[in-house]
């Protein structure tokens, strides 16, 4: 077999989980795409020098985490709007938005991670690992921090096999994970450690989420949040928490009227999620963006907007829908 064939006959089968890592550690799905692929010509340039000293998976997640590391040296954190201050408690005030200097997490497809295993237990660990409460609260620790942390806690590499990616001692690591556990212990947002509720009740709530915004039904999306909820969209810096303080900015700001939203159902982060179409004024719903649910029990937890048409690409949705509608 031609080594070309080998390699990627080899290296293929890894592809979805080092996207997945790469995602985890950088919080974009354009960087992390653009990662892989870089990870990905690097090993091949080396693959004539692999010599079998570790696994294939061991080291290609070495070449992962360190382009990766590499690219964060350049790079500064990325955000949601409740990781930039309070939440206002005024829905009426003008929101704030945020300027060029913010960079956004981004919301990654489960279609593109998601393994490829019939395995229940598989698949919700791999969902697990990704949750946007998780991706978020790694933003906050210094690269190296949080690659000993994916590479111990999420991967379950042994210590020396991290030591060895990263060029350091297995006492290092040991208590670069400690600091990490310690630093996402302060910076983890309470209000996303929630209990969810099954899957087929996540589904439901999904549903009514989007039939109360395609019908413009203020009561229904009322019913569908808890009390708790928050609300966040990406490229402002306000964001709202509580249902009384929710539920008065939708009304007012986001609901619009009848036929104004269609939507259509995805999974990202793991979490039930919506890619957003609204009407423009030549009368063709354009794709506005992805809503992500963090669903709990007794309704919606969170829905995080992320206003970016060029999402629609990410999640197999094209930028327009046809008359016949999206559901």
């Amino acid at each position: 077999m031609p080594e070309s064939a080998e390699f990627a006959r080899r290296t293929e089968p890894f592809r979805r989980e080092l996207l997945a890592h790469c995602y985890r550690m950088l919080g974009s799905v354009d960087d992390a795409e653009d990662l892989v692929q870089e990870t990905y010509l690097r090993a091949w340039r080396a693959y004539a020098d692999f010599a079998e000293r570790s696994s294939l998976r061991t080291w290609l997640y070495r070449i992962a985490t360190n382009a990766c590391l590499t690219a964060l040296a350049h790079h500064g954190r990325r955000v949601l709007p409740s990781g930039l201050g309070a939440p206002s408690n005024d829905p009426t005030a003008p929101m704030i938005i945020a300027g060029p200097e913010i960079t956004w997490l981004q919301p990654m497809p489960d279609a593109l991670v998601n393994p490829e295993s019939d395995d229940p237990a598989v698949i919700a660990a791999a969902r697990d690992s990704v949750r946007l409460a998780l991706v978020a609260s790694l933003q906050y620790l210094p690269a190296r921090q949080r690659a000993v942390l994916l590479l111990r806690e999420v991967l379950a590499f042994p210590a020396a096999e991290v030591a060895a990616m990263l060029d350091t001692t297995t006492a290092a690591v040991k208590s670069t994970l400690q600091r990490a556990r310690a630093r996402i212990e302060e910076v983890a947002p309470a209000a996303d450690r929630v209990t969810e509720p099954t899957e087929p009740e996540l589904l439901a709530l999904l549903d009514q989420y989007i039939k109360a915004f395609e019908n413009s039904d203020a009561k229904a999306l009322e019913q569908a949040l808890r009390q708790d909820a928050a609300l966040e969209m990406t490229g402002t810096k306000t964001w709202f928490s509580g249902r009384t303080t929710c539920m008065p900015f939708l009304i007012a700001q986001g609901l619009g009227f009848p036929g104004e939203w269609r939507m259509v159902p995805v999974m990202a982060n793991g979490q039930p999620a919506a890619v957003a179409y609204r009407l423009a004024e030549d009368g063709i719903h354009r794709v506005y963006g992805v809503a992500v649910l963090t669903g709990g029990i007794g309704g919606i937890a969170k829905i995080t907007v992320f206003g970016d048409p060029a999402l629609g690409v990410k999640f197999g949705q094209p930028a327009e829908l046809a008359e016949n509608g999206a559901r």
